[in-house]
């Protein structure tokens, strides 16, 4: 029987390989994709975010890990969308116009759809009109993150924007990176504020409950 625990455990390891050929077995097995998903590649991932947000390892490990987890999604992605698993829900994440910086975004990203979360990647120098147009097409999370001091602005007009297009109602917004912080996000109106990608998974999870 398909072992989902050695799927999380390589899934830590950043074995991409043996995620993949544990996934593929899985399968051929007759183990649900959503089993697979849940007990496997979102525990594995929820386990990397603890030890990240506990020091314990670094953004290299993060990202080899997230890779071995990207290995196993890819097999059941199609699955997963034929069988009508929904998504924990839908998040846009983009770094805000101005700022090129996508190192914290990714990861992020990467966390996130460690979670089950669907993820629309915007990109670097993302504008207002982005954001809407994601809100527009069913996101219902925001994720921001600027690097720069200069750029952080640019959150608050993303913000503006999105209530003077009507649509502050329909969605959650996080903020996230260097020079960020509660108070800032508390100022400029979003709904959450997370220091790192582990954290910003919690926030995720806990303001579309």
């Amino acid at each position: 029987m398909a072992d989902m625990k050695a799927i999380a455990e390589a899934l830590k390891s950043g074995k991409a390989r043996d995620v993949k050929a544990m996934v593929s077995a899985a399968l051929e097995e007759g183990v649900s994709a959503s089993t697979i998903l849940n007990e496997g590649l979102v525990v594995g991932m929820g386990e990397v975010g603890e030890l990240f947000k506990a020091n314990e390892i670094y953004v290299p490990e993060v990202l080899i890990a997230a890779r071995a987890m990207k290995a196993g999604m890819e097999l059941i992605k199609p699955l997963l969308a034929a069988s009508d698993v929904q998504p924990a829900g839908v998040a846009a994440i983009g770094t805000v116009k101005g700022d090129l910086h996508d190192i914290g975004k990714n990861l992020v990203g990467m966390m996130l759809e460690g979670a089950g979360f669907q993820v629309i990647d915007l990109g670097i120098d993302v504008g207002a009109d982005k954001f809407i147009e994601a809100i527009k097409g069913g996101a219902k999370l925001i994720g921001m993150s600027t690097l720069l001091t200069t750029t952080m602005p640019e959150m608050k007009n993303v913000i503006e924007a999105i209530k003077e297009a009507g649509l502050r109602d329909q969605v959650k917004i996080i903020i996230g990176g260097a020079p960020v912080t509660q108070s800032f996000a508390d100022e400029i109106g979003a709904d959450g504020y997370s220091a790192d990608a582990a954290s910003a998974v919690d926030l995720a999870k806990a303001l579309l409950q």
